[in-house]
């Protein structure tokens, strides 16, 4: 449910989230913080290799929220304007975080494109509801 502040109702973003295994939650909170500032986050999405990741999975109950997966096939179906030929040759989709980001937002377009943050990529829709 979007959050209201001053009589004004604020947008949930889902965030998609790529990351080497092993990242820290305190990484990736940082780095969608760092992003994102105060926005409202619905969800942080990712690639189901790294679904159970402590890092990814202490993130997002830190910030509340639930972690939303995709297989990677299902990523890499969906149209990103910055792919990356590494990441399709390693996990098999060119786009973790604006791909997930898209899927999990159930949208066509990223309000924040992909950020490297300190080892984190980071991407945002808008939920649509």
């Amino acid at each position: 449910m979007p959050e209201r502040h001053g009589g004004t109702t604020l947008p949930q973003l889902a965030v998609g989230v790529g990351m080497r295994s092993g990242a820290t939650a305190s990484a990736i909170v940082s780095a969608v913080r760092d992003v994102l500032g105060d926005a409202v986050i619905g969800c942080l999405a990712t690639v189901d290799r790294r679904a159970a990741e402590p890092g990814l999975v202490a993130a997002a109950a830190e910030l509340g929220v639930p972690v939303v997966v995709f297989e990677a096939q299902d990523l890499a179906a969906v149209p990103v304007p910055h792919p990356s030929a590494r990441a399709a040759e390693a996990i098999g989709t060119p786009s973790v975080a604006e791909a997930a980001a898209l899927l999990a937002a159930a949208s066509d377009r990223l309000i924040v494109a992909k950020r490297v943050i300190g080892g984190i990529t980071l991407a945002a829709a808008v939920i649509r509801h």
